[in-house]
């Protein structure tokens, strides 16, 4: 037995190697091509870029001097835009919240002392690619330890996801995507787990982290924390959960207070030259929340900004998310909720959904779960689900892999053209796909068709799965489904 447990961690941890390296070895290629043909870097790449150079050198996010020594024409090549507005004493600091730069400073230090910015940008875009690598392989550990499924699915799906697109992009794009991708697999991981004091100090790290990354994450951190809440409640640990909501109201209140001290406002936001109406106009002035709702659909099957026109896979989420919302398995709130969060932050809180940046954007914090989902599903219905998620999952990392090939040969740029990609399968499967950005009869004629489409994947996973294992319990009287051992093989 114990040898059997051996071999079986070495395996494990043979996997998860390997996933590192070929996730981080993906998201590297794709730093061989150039963001737009103005620089490597463009839109708040070269910010976040100059913050970390500042932190390095100065221990400071003012990047006036910087700015003024025109330290970004190492990465940019044209003149770069006006993102900052002064501050008191003259001070300019980028928009952006304070721990991608923070965390990308040694890195920028690193190469620009070896060679000047240029090398210190490719090292904080290798630096990110690392980050993909990590969550590539505690994604396959935490579908295997903690929701049993089986190492060859694991490594394949998460395989799969991290090979393609949004994952593999964003992995060299230096935004906050991957690193709170990777803390939100942290939080699932640790939420899932036996949850003694290190799971919620593990916890605990990566729900307040998040908004230090981006402001936008609040959602999904604050359903991952009450999550926490919920668990150390249930197991009647009230002084750890009043314990973890003082630490994080703490934590909110620093932020808040961080923010008026850098920013001069609640938010990064306020720093920005582009927010005439206020920093809360990031939003939008006008929320049209019927209109931002065909983003339900568009988020996944838009033409140029829909994951599944870059991954198909991803349209395995419907099912997926049907199949487990009925069959309840153990920790199944701990997807569902902080999915649902971020889809529909992504959905009605985001400006667009379509902008200067690479497709999934506002999706990549919550794409784990999603991935951690598809991979139950597919592991538990058999062979043909496995059999269709490793076709799409293969069309998928072909497009990316054509993406990367013609921006490394410059002959497309990740955020200005991409949807001009050459790939043949992306030409052949793209027009079924509507085109939110330029509406037309046509439009809405393919988005009724993908509603019917969506509800037919998500009325065949329902079908598919099952009645429920368990019945739902009342709270007060038994701790619920997800808090319980998983009896197909949930590791805790």
């Amino acid at each position: 037995m114990a040898a059997s447990q051996e071999s079986s961690r070495r395996r494990l941890g043979a996997v998860m190697l390997a996933l590192f390296v070929l996730a981080a070895a993906a998201a590297a290629a794709g730093g061989f091509g150039r963001a737009a043909y103005g620089g490597r870097v463009s839109a708040d790449e070269p910010f976040y870029l100059l913050a970390a150079l500042a932190f390095s050198t100065d221990g400071t996010l003012d990047i006036s001097d910087e700015l003024a020594d025109e330290d970004w024409r190492g990465f940019h090549d044209k003149q770069l835009p006006e993102q900052t507005k002064p501050l008191d004493g003259g001070r300019r600091v980028a928009p952006h919240d304070p721990l991608l730069p923070i965390v990308l400073a040694p890195a920028m230090w690193w190469g620009t002392r070896l060679g000047g910015t240029g090398i210190g940008a490719t090292a904080a875009k290798a630096e990110l690619a690392l980050f993909a690598g990590a969550l590539a392989a505690l994604l396959a550990w935490t579908a295997v330890r903690r929701f049993g499924v089986s190492l060859r699915t694991a490594g394949i799906v998460v395989g799969g996801f991290m090979l393609s697109a949004p994952l593999a992009a964003y992995g060299h794009q230096v935004y906050p995507e991957v690193p709170l991708a990777l803390c939100a697999t942290i939080a699932v991981a640790a939420l899932t787990g036996g949850f003694e004091l290190g799971g919620a100090l593990t916890l605990l790290g990566a729900v307040v982290a998040m908004p230090f990354l981006a402001v936008k994450s609040l959602p999904v951190a604050g359903v991952l924390g009450l999550l926490g809440v919920i668990r150390l409640a249930q197991r009647r640990a009230w002084g750890g959960a009043v314990l973890l909501v003082l630490v994080g109201a703490t934590a909110g209140a620093g932020y808040l207070l961080l923010s008026q001290e850098l920013y001069g406002g609640w938010t990064p936001y306020a720093a920005g030259d582009h927010f005439v109406r206020g920093e809360f106009s990031a939003i939008g002035t006008q929320v049209d929340l019927l209109g931002r709702s065909r983003r339900l659909v568009g988020l996944l099957v838009d033409r140029g900004f829909g994951i599944a026109a870059w991954q198909p896979a991803w349209l395995l989420l419907v099912p997926a998310l049907a199949a487990t919302v009925r069959r309840r398995p153990a920790h199944w709130p701990v997807l569902a909720a902080p999915l649902a969060a971020g889809y529909l932050n992504a959905t009605f809180v985001a400006y667009t959904m379509q902008g200067w940046w690479f497709p999934g954007r506002q999706l990549v914090i919550v794409l784990p779960v999603a991935v951690l989902l598809i991979a139950r599903w597919a592991d538990r219905l058999g062979r043909r689900a496995f059999a269709l998620t490793a076709a799409l999952m293969t069309l998928g990392v072909w497009s990316y892999a054509w993406l990367a090939g013609q921006a490394a040969g410059g002959r497309l740029t990740w955020i200005v053209d991409f949807f001009l990609t050459r790939d043949p399968w992306y030409r052949m499967w793209s027009p079924v796909l509507p085109n939110y950005l330029r509406v037309t009869d046509s439009t809405w004629v393919l988005h009724a068709e993908w509603i019917v489409v969506l509800a037919a994947l998500a009325w065949a996973g329902w079908r598919a799965a099952g009645p429920p294992r368990t019945r739902l319990r009342p709270l007060a009287v038994r701790a619920p489904a997800f808090l319980e051992s998983d009896r197909e093989g949930s590791a805790t």
